[in-house]
């Protein structure tokens, strides 16, 4: 029930990037293949080809992406808790069980990344299965001899590090395996598969590594700081993850599971991660923590002596963890504007998105140069210049942002300020001289302390005005209205408002 309620009260939320991904899986099912802009030279502004790939036949059906990646998201954390019960409840008791799962499901930003739209608990789902796969196989229990190489292929196929992520766990499985041929001919099979699918995405997108990863990689002082606040945020569950080197019997398996928090974390120290709103990165390995916080739960209430004793001492090692990471959720710094972060972006971006693919111009005209590249890219269809350089290739290899949006001179430049006056710069690029001669023809407001300036070519200023302005004034109203403030209060009075009673 918990979860449930979760899920629901998050429901609304969904990450402007999530929109990206929607934008390649479109053009996909278009018949243009994974591109940002159908006709150019492709571009992989995107780090989760599988996400995009899955929602590819749901776009081709014309069904709401959005939507479609809830709904898989959901399946995938309800997976992810039922794997952590039945697990620690059949090796390791009920209190491991219990410590597990309500580690897992009073973490308040799971729900959040439930909703986001992107592959976050996906892929944690994945590294916990290739987690288990590991233990069941240095523990002596039955594995399907396919399943951990198609995890070791999938984890990488559906984020780049995922081949890190999935590796202790895989080379545990090969090792207790390795008299067996048919796991050296899976494995083969995987390494074929896994090499053509890399391949293929080099010479497709002319990298070896998503554009992505050329704008954010190599800030180590990020990388740190990120290592810092996720040490402290998992604390309790990272001292007994390690406890269970003390104990022989779980020696092993610590290994393993040491072994899974440490490469899995380790591509996000090297790139100090950006857009890692509620801790999103240090999300994947959580659900392996949850899962050594309960086993580690579960030995000590096993551990032998005075029965009481033990289960006093597993049950309030589980209860401090698990009230850790409680507490620790409910503190992000970024959740209150995360909270309300679905109304905010449906009234600026999304409507600005949805009035441009409705401007009556001609279709070559319809050029737009933005940073916020994913709703309002997704809901116009129009071809886009990044000028964060995250979708645009020149820009992410040193191009100058300015001169790459001044030559392809978009007849709309959509630019983000911190306050209700325009900018002159933006992300590196000098907003004065790329929208010289353009008519600004809005001031759309996302949040308190955030806005979106509209600027278009004079010739069709007026058209795009007439598109523009009555979905964004009919968003503004309908998205609370007139309330604007980061506040955890506006979140809950607008969960009270949907409250069937």
């Amino acid at each position: 029930m918990v979860f449930l309620v979760g899920v629901w009260s998050a429901w609304f939320f969904t990450i402007d990037d999530a929109y990206i991904t929607f934008r390649y899986s479109a053009n996909f099912a278009a018949g243009h293949g994974p591109v940002w802009n159908p006709g150019e030279n492709p571009v992989e502004g995107f780090t989760n080809f599988l996400w995009m790939l899955w929602h590819t036949p749901f776009a081709w059906l014309g069904l709401n992406l959005p939507a479609v990646a809830k709904v898989t998201s959901f399946a995938a954390g309800a997976a992810i808790l039922v794997m952590l019960v039945r697990y620690c409840r059949t090796n390791h008791g009920l209190v491991a069980a219990v410590v597990a799962g309500s580690a897992f499901v009073l973490y308040l930003p799971t729900y959040f990344h439930i909703t986001s739209g992107l592959e976050t608990v996906a892929f944690a789902a994945l590294v916990l299965r290739a987690v288990i796969v590991g233990l069941n196989a240095i523990e002596g229990r039955r594995v399907r001899i396919w399943e951990a190489p198609l995890l070791l292929v999938l984890a990488g196929m559906l984020r780049p590090d995922g081949v890190l992520a999935a590796l202790p766990a895989f080379l545990v499985w090969l090792w207790t395996a390795r008299r067996d041929r048919r796991a050296w001919l899976f494995t083969a099979i995987a390494a074929v598969v896994g090499a053509g699918y890399f391949a293929w995405r080099w010479s497709y997108y002319g990298y070896p590594f998503p554009n992505t990863y050329y704008v954010k990689f190599g800030n180590i002082t990020a990388g740190t700081a990120w290592l810092d606040t996720t040490v402290w945020l998992y604390a309790p569950l990272l001292v007994l993850t390690a406890a269970l080197l003390l104990w022989r019997n779980t020696r092993k398996a610590a290994l393993v599971l040491c072994a899974t928090v440490v490469t899995t974390s380790l591509t996000y120290v090297v790139s100090g991660p950006t857009m890692d709103y509620l801790h999103r990165f240090a999300f994947h390995t959580f659900p392996v923590l949850c899962l050594s916080t309960g086993i580690a739960a579960g030995v000590i209430v096993r551990s032998g002596g005075k029965a009481w004793l033990s289960i006093t001492a597993g049950t309030v090692a589980g209860l401090l963890a698990t009230g850790w990471v409680a507490v620790a959720g409910l503190q992000a710094p970024d959740l209150p504007v995360i909270a309300n972060y679905g109304p905010d972006l449906a009234r600026a971006h999304v409507a600005i998105g949805q009035g441009l693919a409705k401007a009556d111009i001609p279709a070559d005209a319809k050029v737009i140069a933005l940073h916020d590249a994913g709703a309002m890219s997704y809901y116009s269809g129009w071809r886009t210049v990044d000028f964060i350089g995250l979708n645009d290739e020149p820009i992410a290899h040193g191009a100058d942002p300015t001169t790459v949006v001044a030559s392809a001179h978009p007849t709309v430049i959509v630019v983000r300020s911190y306050g209700p006056g325009p900018v002159a710069t933006a992300y590196h690029t000098n907003i004065r001289e790329a929208a010289r001669g353009y008519v600004h023809i809005a001031r759309v407001q996302m949040r308190n302390g955030y806005y979106l300036h509209i600027y278009v070519v004079p010739q069709y200023a007026d058209q795009v005005r007439a598109a523009v302005m009555p979905v964004v004034d009919q968003a503004q109203h309908t998205y609370d209205p007139g309330s604007y403030g980061d506040t955890i209060h506006r979140w809950l009075t607008r969960l009270r408002h949907d409250l069937p009673w």
